[in-house]
């Protein structure tokens, strides 16, 4: 069991990245709290060393999504909130940016979770990869049609 001031650490390191990615795929903010309560409570009933802060910060990526998995397929999950309010719930997000995030949360959850990871969070198809517990080629893979069909969306050229 981890002490007090590593849980304390760890919230300022990674709560914001765990608050965004459950808002991404749960869509509402009472599971987002539920879900980030969830996290740090395996975090601080958890005994692992990390080897660095970004091994840390993947732990916490992948332990975020099979939370925010789990839920989703609970049976006993109700949709309570559309899409929209989630929408208005989170960060305030500009007029011109809120059709790109419509657009990035309309995407099935493979083509979501690597935007995401990729573009949110700065991680690289192999890192992504890794956390994902998948081939780098079928990262590459997944980033390219998530591309695909934002252009789509987007009505962004071919070429681009």
């Amino acid at each position: 069991m981890r002490s007090e001031e590593e849980l304390q650490g760890a919230m300022e390191r990674q709560a914001d990245t765990v608050r965004r990615l459950c808002l991404l795929h749960l869509k509402n903010e009472a599971d987002t709290e539920d879900t980030f309560q969830t996290v740090f409570l395996k975090y601080a009933l958890n005994s692992t060393q990390f080897e660095s802060e970004e091994h840390e910060r993947a732990w916490f990526i992948r332990v975020t999504l099979n939370a925010c998995r789990d839920l989703l397929r609970s049976l006993l999950r109700r949709r309570t909130v559309p899409l929209e309010e989630a929408l208005q719930q989170a960060a305030p997000v500009s007029s011109e940016h809120s059709e790109v995030l419509e657009a990035v949360l309309s995407l099935p959850v493979k083509y979501r979770e690597v935007i995401y990871l990729s573009y949110y969070e700065g991680y690289t198809a192999p890192e992504i990869g890794q956390i994902l517990g998948k081939k780098v080629n079928t990262i590459y893979t997944l980033l390219t049609r998530a591309k695909r069909l934002l252009r789509e969306a987007l009505g962004g050229d071919e070429d681009e």
